[in-house]
């Protein structure tokens, strides 16, 4: 069974920054991607940032120029969140994808105050 644990979220001030990551427990090349969504209060779940195992990476309109998905080991993804903003506030998921299935973490608390 495919284990996601997300760390690093947290309160921020407007303005700031956090480091996500997700540590797997298998090989994040055996998935055919590895990504970030978010989920809001009475939103639905929406996607982030997402790379690919050949490093294709792709970002949501909000977070181009502000966040960056980055993979620096062979069993971890990570999410640089810089200029935070308080629409920002939201439960991060992360995410790995097969062709058969998607694996998700339990996710981590990102609050930014204003």
């Amino acid at each position: 069974q495919v284990q996601l644990l997300e760390s690093g979220g947290g309160l921020v001030q407007a303005g700031g920054s956090l480091r996500l990551s997700c540590a797997a427990s298998e090989s994040i090349y055996e998935f055919n991607s590895m990504g970030w969504y978010r989920q809001a209060p009475g939103k639905e779940r929406e996607l982030v940032a997402r790379i690919t195992v050949g490093g294709t990476t792709n970002y949501a309109d909000f977070a181009k120029g502000r966040f960056t998905i980055s993979r620096e080991n062979p069993n971890a993804v990570y999410l640089q969140m810089l200029g935070l903003k308080s629409e920002d506030t939201a439960v991060y998921y992360c995410n790995a994808s097969r062709i058969s299935r998607n694996y998700w973490g339990q996710g981590t608390q990102v609050t930014v105050s204003s």
